[in-house]
């Protein structure tokens, strides 16, 4: 382990922890104001709630336990170091901006606007973690474990795992109101490719 804190880079760590914080701005200030169905483990958790009454408490630790312990096996200790910082960050961050009132009350009847600029604080936050090789969430996890595996960008595992689930979730959720988080996964999903893509300099940002 000692090994593994060798390999750590300040600047990495920074950026986690700015990705972080913008996506828990994001989530308090716009999706949770908004209330759009997301795709992912959350909307799996719900799924299996309404159908089969598992707590998304339960479901949703065992999901995200697998998902990193995927990560730790197929990218290594810094990975899982790297998401525990990221995630922590996140805790944090929210339980800060939740000491405050949201910045956008009335998003709720906008969905589409909602939607348009949830997409863009997800993208660019989780691109960030992403890019430096942590994972905030068990979502991204699994998309950066897929990555290594199958011949797919990331961009798409996300559109993918995310549709899959939107899908299922349609046996119970209106289509008016999956329309909306289907905007919002593929928005954030092509942002998080993007992300990966753009050269910000290999000193400031490189995949560990």
């Amino acid at each position: 382990m000692r090994s593994v804190f060798k390999e750590m880079k300040l600047s990495s760590v920074l950026l986690l922890l700015i990705g972080s914080a913008i996506l828990a701005f994001g989530l308090y200030n716009i999706h949770a104001m908004s209330n759009v169905t997301e795709g992912g483990i959350l909307g799996l958790t719900l799924f299996l709630e309404h159908w089969f009454g598992i707590s998304p408490s339960v479901s949703g630790f065992i999901l995200t336990v697998l998902c990193y312990f995927l990560g730790w096996k197929l990218l290594g200790k810094l990975f899982l170091v790297y998401s525990f910082i990221s995630s922590i960050g996140f805790s944090v961050f929210y339980g800060i901006f939740e000491q405050f009132e949201p910045l956008f009350p009335d998003i709720g009847t906008k969905p589409l606007l909602a939607a348009v600029v949830g997409a863009l604080f997800v993208g660019v936050s989780v691109g960030l973690c992403v890019r430096v090789g942590g994972a905030p969430t068990g979502d991204d996890a699994l998309a950066m474990s897929l990555e290594q595996v199958l011949p797919l960008d990331i961009q798409w595992i996300y559109l993918i795992s995310d549709l899959v689930v939107l899908l299922i979730s349609l046996t119970y959720i209106p289509v008016s109101k999956i329309m909306y988080s289907l905007l919002t996964v593929i928005l954030s999903g092509q942002i998080i490719g993007i992300m990966q893509k753009i050269q910000f300099g290999k000193e400031v940002l490189s995949v560990q």
